[in-house]
């Protein structure tokens, strides 16, 4: 479990995460949802002590992570797949990671036959494409076997045979009973993958709740309704007391807080020919969109008009550059020496 109690931090006169304070839990997929700025690689770093709070505390199964003996048999990190030692092969990057927390130099041929690597495991890293340095980045994560995995955008750069793989990798590790917290800008990805989500905005916890409350709670669900007779099934619909919305250029009525069900029987009783009837089911783009609506940092605009603004070299830490190592405190001590 990761627990987190008042987190906080300052950049100088800027707060990237304001007070923050939820839990991890295992058996499921929690998704890790904010707008760009949000302060969400921040707070992921700081769980890896890769960043110090201003406040408050992050614990890894009841211990902060600088604690932790051997940290990668605890929690698996993805967070940059570009850290990596880019003259040593895959195998060389992995088996010094290993070496580092002791982990039995044959787990490393394992996982990176579990993420597809095994042909090119002597191959430098630095020549891998976007989604294999991913696919490395996630054996390294899944080296030692941990309870706990974080991964930051972790379907970045894969095909979808391998966006596939990821996302049923996730399901069945909650599935064994470990604790699985994903961060993603992929809205249709995630609605797929988690199970329970945790939202922030401009450093503030927004929302921790399960992905079906979450949808219900801040978004619309309505039924669609189309027509040669549109008029008459307007008249139908009020002299039932049924407020029907009509959408302009598309040719239908929208209609809120009936059924599809009762909506066809009117139409059935009186003779009207339709040529849809579809409930439209809310979306978790749709439902973040509304929530974090007050939340956005950095707002684009239609082409022509001044002062867009700029957002910085790092979105979620305008305040420092970005260069976040990927796999935490092991990582960076096992990343100095040679293959």
């Amino acid at each position: 479990m990761i627990e987190l109690e008042g987190l906080t931090k300052r950049f100088g006169s800027k707060t990237a995460v304001d007070h923050l304070s939820f839990q991890v839990r295992p058996g499921v997929v929690t998704g890790f949802l904010g707008p760009n700025g949000a302060g969400k690689s921040t707070t992921m770093r700081m769980m890896l002590d890769l960043d110090n709070p201003t406040s408050g505390t992050v614990r890894i199964d009841g211990k902060h992570y600088r604690d932790l003996p051997e940290p990668l048999k605890h929690i698996g990190a993805l967070l940059d797949a570009k850290a990596m030692h880019g003259g040593r092969s895959a195998y060389h990057n992995l088996l010094c990671l290993a070496q580092s927390n002791r982990i039995p130099e044959r787990r490393v041929g394992e996982v990176l036959d579990l993420v597809g690597l095994t042909p090119v495991a002597k191959k430098k890293s630095k020549g891998f494409s976007l989604g294999m340095g991913q696919r490395l980045g996630i054996a390294a994560a899944l080296l030692g076997d941990p309870e706990i995995l974080m991964f930051d955008e972790p379907v970045n750069g894969l095909d979808p045979e391998g966006i596939l793989w990821i996302r049923n990798l996730m399901k069945g590790l909650a599935a064994e009973g470990r604790t699985i917290f994903v961060s993603s800008h992929l809205m249709s990805e995630m609605a797929l993958t988690a199970d329970h989500l945790i939202v922030i905005g401009q450093g503030k916890l927004l929302a921790d709740t399960s992905m079906s409350d979450f949808i219900h709670r801040n978004s619309r669900t309505y039924v669609r309704l189309r027509s040669p007779q549109q008029e008459q099934l307007k008249d139908v619909l009020h002299g039932a007391g049924i407020t029907a919305v009509e959408v302009p250029g598309a040719g239908a009525l929208e209609v809120d807080g009936v059924g599809a069900e009762r909506l066809g029987e009117l139409a059935a009783e009186h003779r009207i020919v339709l040529h849809e009837l579809s409930p439209q089911r809310a979306s978790l783009e749709e439902a973040f969109m509304r929530m974090t609506a007050d939340a956005v940092e950095y707002h684009a605009h239609a082409p022509g008009r001044p002062e867009l603004p700029l957002p910085g070299r790092a979105a979620d830490n305008p305040a420092r550059p970005a260069d976040v190592p990927a796999w935490g405190a092991g990582f960076e001590q096992a990343r100095q020496g040679g293959e």
